[in-house]
C-alpha cells in the first residue's frame, strides 16, 4: 500500500476579539489546543470540510471565507502522519458557546491576546502570528 499525505482543512474563527481552540482528545497533539479543524472526505470541497468540522468539534455553525494559509505536519506519534493543511478564516453566524464534539475534548474561546500562554499544538502561534491573527511579543 502507498501512504500519501492526507489532506486537512482548519478553522480560524474569531468573534469578539477571541479566537476558537479545540482541545486535541486524540492523535497528533493529543491533549494540546489547536484550531478546529481535521480530514477532508472524498468527494467534499475544502470549504465544504471545514464548515463540517467546524460544526463536529464544536457544535457552531459558520460560513467560511478566504484561506489564510497552509501548514504541513509530518511525524510518528502516535503513528506515522503526512497532513497538508489548509486554514480557511471561517465567519461563526450565531452567539452560542461552542461545545466538545468528536475528536476534540474541549472547545472555547480564548482572547487573541492570551492564546500563546495556552498549551498549543506545535507551531500554531508562529503560524497564527505570520498570518496576523495574533501579536507574539518581541524577544
Amino acid at each position: 500500500m502507498t501512504r500519501r499525505p492526507e489532506l486537512c482543512v482548519g478553522i480560524v474563527a474569531v468573534r469578539d476579539g477571541e479566537l476558537l481552540l479545540v482541545r486535541r482528545g486524540r492523535g497528533p497533539g493529543g491533549g494540546r489546543w489547536s484550531l478546529p479543524g481535521g480530514r477532508v472526505e472524498w468527494g467534499e470541497s475544502m470549504i465544504e470540510a471545514a464548515v463540517r468540522e467546524l460544526a463536529e468539534e464544536t457544535g457552531l455553525v459558520g460560513a467560511c471565507g478566504p484561506l489564510v494559509g497552509w501548514v504541513e505536519r509530518i511525524g510518528s506519534e502516535p503513528e506515522p502522519f503526512h497532513y497538508a493543511i489548509f486554514d480557511f478564516e471561517m465567519t461563526i453566524l450565531d452567539d452560542a458557546a461552542p461545545h466538545a464534539g468528536d475528536d476534540a475534548s474541549e472547545a472555547c474561546f480564548v482572547p487573541l491576546g492570551e492564546v500563546e500562554e495556552w498549551d498549543l499544538v506545535g507551531g500554531l502561534a508562529d503560524f497564527l502570528a505570520e498570518h496576523g491573527v495574533i501579536d507574539l511579543p518581541l524577544p
